[in-house]
């Protein structure tokens, strides 16, 4: 069996984890990141499921995506969040820490919430002996934040 120390810890912002549902630049490399082989844990924040299923509703209503490929992707979401990811509650101490983050960084407010959700969970994971997170977004001004805050990142959208 894996040891903890040997398993990689990513956290997907919406930008990076839509790409796991809808075929975009990207998607590829997030799907193959998500597979049980590769011993990766993904933890994201609860209210991604949110702006993730609208993405796929706006998708769907453009005609980009058939209703078929809307509900499984749609099922596939709620599984994955049931069953699957580590989920960051949005509570006083994350929406405080975004606040600081919004002095330091160029950051609107909701990349702030998914920033300092990161933050929040990287120190008690490293604790408990898991390697750093690696923070995934597709926006260069919220990963160039991550890494000024000390957490490796990484854009979905430089792979095939």
């Amino acid at each position: 069996m894996t040891g903890v120390s040997q398993m990689k810890v990513f956290y997907l912002d919406s930008s990076a984890l839509v790409k796991r549902y809808i075929a975009e630049q990207g998607s590829s490399w997030i799907v193959d990141l998500c597979l049980p082989a590769h011993n990766t844990m993904i933890a994201t924040e609860r209210i991604t499921k949110a702006e993730v299923a609208s993405a796929m509703a706006r998708k769907y209503r453009n005609s980009d995506l058939t209703q078929p490929n809307y509900q499984i992707a749609l099922q596939d979401l709620t599984h994955h969040f049931d069953h699957e990811y580590i989920l960051v509650e949005i509570d006083e101490a994350v929406v405080n820490l975004a606040v600081e983050l919004t002095t330091r960084q160029k950051l609107r407010g909701y990349d702030a919430i998914q920033l300092a959700a990161a933050l929040s969970i990287n120190t008690p994971l490293t604790q408990a002996n898991f390697p750093p997170i690696t923070f995934i977004a597709a926006d260069e001004n919220l990963l160039q934040a991550a890494d000024s805050e000390g957490l490796k990142s990484e854009n979905p959208n430089i792979f095939s």
